[in-house]
């Protein structure tokens, strides 16, 4: 049994590799960060992407995790037990940032809102909570496609919708701006879903690195953002404050 043991070890040493990630990686890459041979790691590659636990970008040729896997780790992770390790953290979120705080999951192709805090002050606001928002046009959409919690190719399939102008229609223009969203860790939507109004949000990964859901902070585009539509650097630091301490609560060892 030492063979397929051995295969196994190594097989979970490449899942554990492309979750911890915040980006796809090569063979090369993934075969010298374990140590292995390339033709070992590409056989033990085809293996887990021949039953969707591994996906191939058909472009670079680099590997991320598959929607098979990516479907045990969200049934694992139940939806209510998200939610309530997440809530005194999303206040905290809302006192500090002085604006509105989501959290969402995947949910058929949308972006299922699971707990929202109101910003702290006296406007009218409406709950959110059991709102389904684009994918492709939220800030918690895009953490969620960009970080493999929701395959993106179904996305472009069921159509990329226009809400305002600055909408991202085109799959190209999604594909960049997700890249962008797994180097540095956060996605934002800035006047994308709905004019005058912008987001921030960060992955929250649970036992094994896995994205299983993303927080973020909404508001009127002008508080979120500075002069040149980048969201405000200190607002993405508590944010992503808040995203790490969930994911160490619900066991996600590196954060």
């Amino acid at each position: 049994m030492a063979g397929p043991l051995q295969s196994i070890e190594r097989a979970a040493a490449i899942l554990r590799l492309l979750a911890g990630g915040s980006r796809r990686l090569g063979l090369g890459e993934v075969a010298a960060s374990l140590g292995l041979a390339k033709g070992t790691a590409h056989g033990i590659l085809r293996t887990l992407q021949h039953v969707d636990f591994v996906e191939q970008d058909p472009t670079t040729g680099k590997y991320q995790l598959g929607a098979a896997l990516l479907h045990l780790g969200s049934s694992y992770l139940d939806v209510n037990d998200l939610r309530s390790r997440s809530i005194n953290w999303a206040d905290a979120l809302a006192a500090r940032s002085g604006e509105t705080v989501r959290l969402g999951t995947p949910l058929e192709g949308q972006v299922l809102i699971v707990h929202h805090v109101f910003r702290p002050d006296d406007s009218l606001q409406t709950l959110d909570v059991g709102a389904l928002l684009p994918l492709h046009a939220s800030a918690l959409g895009k953490v969620l496609l960009a970080f493999g919690a929701s395959p993106v190719e179904a996305a472009v399939a069921a159509g990329l919708e226009a809400y305002t102008r600055h909408t991202l229609v085109d799959p190209g223009d999604l594909d960049r701006a997700l890249v962008e969203v797994r180097e540095q860790g956060w996605g934002a939507e800035v006047q994308e879903m709905s004019m005058g109004e912008a987001a921030v949000a960060a992955p929250i990964r649970g036992h094994g690195g896995l994205v299983v859901g993303a927080i973020g902070v909404s508001g009127p585009v002008e508080r979120i953002c500075d002069s040149r539509s980048r969201p405000h650097a200190a607002m993405v630091t508590l944010l992503r404050e808040a995203a790490r301490v969930i994911s160490r609560d619900l066991g996600a060892a590196r954060w």
